[in-house]
């Protein structure tokens, strides 16, 4: 293959991701404004009743999600999103970069009320647009590695970020619909 089919080939693979992400990402906002409310209240409601089996549900819906779900077409968390970088985070990804901590920090990052440390923009810095691919997977921050965060021990400390990652995740979408639809065919919440 020569060079000019090699650059070709690319660009229409790249091409083809994009209309596949662009039709992609408008769905997922349509859906999500359709039910982000109902979903909000169901784990609203899930916070105040206890569930007997809701792990079992939860490792279930969660799966259910995943079977469906490529992240590398969507990266709607990395271009909308920022993670928080926790020490360790500071450490590990600027030695990765061969930069000092510090000089990380005031390159990329600034601290928000909370103290905590975030990225200055959005797409993320790491993120390749192209491919939607994380230049530092390898190293990346805590937060990211955990996103979006469904099967954390206790379900009760991550319910806000639930409710919020329906509206970035489509994965979270999916994985707390068919989290209600499991709650529903065994018991009534509302």
């Amino acid at each position: 293959m020569s060079f000019f089919q090699c650059s070709f080939a690319a660009a229409f693979s790249i091409a083809k991701a994009k209309i596949y992400f662009m039709s992609i990402v408008p769905a997922f906002k349509k859906k999500m404004l359709q039910k982000r409310r109902s979903l909000r209240y169901f784990l609203s409601r899930l916070e105040k009743f206890r569930i007997p089996g809701i792990e079992k549900m939860r490792a279930a819906a969660d799966k259910e999600a995943w079977s469906n779900t490529d992240c590398l077409n969507c990266a709607n968390c990395c271009k909308t999103m920022t993670p928080t970088f926790t020490k360790e985070d500071l450490v590990r990804i600027s030695a990765h970069l061969g930069m000092e901590p510090e000089a990380f920090r005031k390159k990329w990052l600034y601290k928000d009320r909370n103290g905590d440390w975030m990225n200055k923009k959005q797409p993320c810095q790491f993120l390749n647009l192209k491919d939607n691919k994380c230049s530092i997977y390898e190293v990346r921050p805590l937060d990211c590695s955990g996103f979006p965060h469904h099967t954390k021990k206790n379900m009760d400390d991550y319910m806000h970020i639930y409710k919020q990652n329906v509206e970035y995740c489509p994965a979270t979408l999916k994985w707390v619909e068919a989290l209600r639809e499991k709650v529903e065919a065994g018991y009534q919440v509302y």
